[in-house]
This record gives C-alpha cells, structure tokens and sequence, in this order.
C-alpha cells in the first residue's frame, strides 16, 4: 500500500512494526483522553511518563508522542490553558534538546468526547503561541474538526505552523473517507502538501467494509 508507519502504538509495540520496516510515528501512553495535563494535581504523573517517553522514544527513533489535554469537569478554558501552558513549560526544553515533538490532539466534544477541552483549533493554537516551543504542536483531527468548526482547509493553511500531525477519518460516521462522506479529502491532502508540511498524515478511520481493503482505497485516495 505504500504506508511507511502504524500511529498511536506503545513502547512495548514498537519493536514489532519496527522488525518489519515500519515507523511508530505516534507514541501512545502519556495521560489520558479524560485525564490530562489541563488539571495542576495531573501534573506529576504526567510528568513522569512523558519523560520516561522521551527516554524511550529518543533510544527508539520515535519523534511524536501523544498528548491530551483532559476534559473541563466545570473549569474554564481559560485556567485550563494556563494549567497547560505551564505544564508544557516544565518539559518543552528536555523535547527540543532531544529532537521530539508533544503533540496535543483536537479531539471533538459534540459526539464522540463529551466534555473535552482541547475542542477548537483556536484554542489549540493560543495554548501552542503561548508555550512558545516549535516541539509543542497539535495533531490536528480532521474528522474531530470537520464536527467541531469545518472550515478545514483554510484553518490548516492559516496555522500549520501549529500542527504537527494529522488524523483522518469519514464525517459523519467516521468512517471511510471516500464519496460516501462530506469531505473531499484529495483537496485536504493537496492543501496540506501545499504549506510544505513534512510530518506523518495518518489514517484513523472505522471501516464498515474489509478493512485493508478500506484503507488500501483512503491511502490510494490520498497518495498525491
């Protein structure tokens, strides 16, 4: 199919795609979709996995890892910004002297995560300007944006800068990405290859038919 990786594997998976000549491209394990780095008392745990991470991943060739920001449970966007920020703070030196980028994923809180915080690229983006570190980044979700704010295109055109790693996936549904669905993903693919983007675009769909040949369609789709 011409794929080169497999997203969202843990350390302990990662000498398994590695041994058939296959990349992690997205490191799994550092807090939770519910539990994140939004909240002070996270902060330590937190810590301490993304650093062994980086352990891990630096030994291993790995340069993305997987971050989420936790859900509001009644706290404002903006505490929960200045909780991030500083928690980035403590550990955005240690990712830029080791070469690895933190990625905070946009995940929508109208469907699929009630309650999540890190819900709109705008957000996103402030907390990213304000850490200030090029390793500090968002994985942009197009199909959890598609729900969220649409306007897909121009939104990665105006702050790719800011996203360090893309997902797919069919809306609504989540599923296939091809004519079934709302979304022309060939133009989303030209769009991102246009701002010179050099990262991991990474399928993450539920497919209601065989699944390899599913994706052997979204990466035939999407191979410009």
């Amino acid at each position: 199919m011409g794929l080169i990786g497999i997203d969202l594997l843990t350390p302990e998976e990662w000498p398994v795609v590695q041994k058939y000549g296959l990349t992690p491209t997205m490191a799994s394990g550092v807090s939770t979709i519910a539990d994140g780095v939004n909240r002070i008392e996270n902060h330590d745990k937190i810590e301490a996995q993304l650093r062994d991470m980086y352990t891990k991943a630096k030994a291993a060739g790995v340069t993305n890892i997987i971050i989420f920001s936790g859900n509001r449970k009644g706290m404002s966007d903006e505490q929960g910004m200045d909780n991030c920020v500083k928690f980035f703070n403590k550990v955005k030196a240690e990712a830029e002297d080791k070469g690895l980028i933190i990625n905070m994923e946009l995940l929508n809180s109208k469907v699929n995560h009630k309650d999540y915080m890190c819900d709109l690229s705008k957000w996103g983006v402030e907390m990213c300007k304000r850490t200030g570190s090029p390793n500090v980044k968002l994985l942009y979700d197009i199909y959890h944006m598609q729900i969220m704010e649409g306007d897909v295109i121009r939104t990665i055109k105006d702050n790719i800068q800011y996203f360090g790693h893309f997902h797919t996936g069919g809306v609504p549904g989540r599923n296939e990405i091809d004519s079934t669905q709302e979304l022309y993903y060939p133009a989303i693919a030209q769009a991102i290859l246009a701002t010179g983007y050099k990262g991991y675009f990474a399928h993450e769909f539920i497919p209601k038919r065989t699944p390899l040949t599913s994706l052997d369609e979204a990466t035939t789709l999407c191979d410009l």
